[in-house]
């Protein structure tokens, strides 16, 4: 079996929602599996000295400007959500749980869910309400959903995840790695594909 693809994902990064949506296609045409990681951008932004795009007003324009065309040159739907960006910790800490104790495909599952709901539906991932509503939709408990994001455990496993992520030099998201090799952003497609079709170049 080659390894599978690591593929590290904040709820809220829209790069990581399109991504999303051909990361695992990319893969299964090279007979490879997707390692879904759920991480907190902020934490990455911090470790790396950053700060989002949107925040510098120079950029912000440009940025939004640039979701939407990244989205429809990918051929997905996609809705700009306000406000944005917003926390998503319990999202993810309910990604870790799924991921832990019913494997990476609900978690997967679930992490195409959240990303969807935000970025097409602008479902407000940082509302208890809503967040338990699009749990109940993706089959989950709702109510053990939202005991989930607020145990300990799980708020200490994202905590991990994201220190993990940090060690292995994610900086932003989506961030891939493939036998090794780093790559970061949704416009770095097309040599995650040579890559895994011909190995180093």
């Amino acid at each position: 079996m080659k390894p599978p693809v690591q593929f590290w994902f904040d709820f809220s990064s829209p790069y990581s929602y399109i991504a999303s949506e051909w990361i695992e296609a990319l893969a299964a045409r090279h007979g490879r599996t997707v390692q879904w990681q759920a991480i907190l951008l902020g934490v990455t932004f911090q470790a790396a000295e950053l700060r989002s795009p949107v925040s510098y007003p120079i950029k912000r324009e440009y940025s939004l400007r640039d979701f939407a065309r990244s989205a429809r040159f990918e051929g997905v739907p996609f809705r700009q959500p306000e406000p944005f960006p917003i926390p998503t910790q319990n999202a993810a800490r309910v990604f870790w749980w799924l991921a832990d104790t019913r494997g990476m495909d609900a978690a997967a599952a679930w992490a195409r869910a959240g990303l969807r709901a935000f970025f097409t539906r602008s479902v407000a991932l940082d509302d208890a309400a809503a967040l338990k509503r699009l749990a109940a939709e993706s089959g989950l408990d709702a109510d053990e959903a939202e005991r989930v994001w607020n145990n300990p455990a799980w708020k200490d496993r994202l905590k991990r995840a994201n220190e993990a992520a940090v060690a292995t030099g994610v900086f932003g998201a989506p961030f891939f790695v493939v036998d090794g090799e780093p790559f970061w952003g949704n416009d770095r497609k097309a040599q995650i594909e040579r890559w895994l079709a011909q190995g180093p170049f």
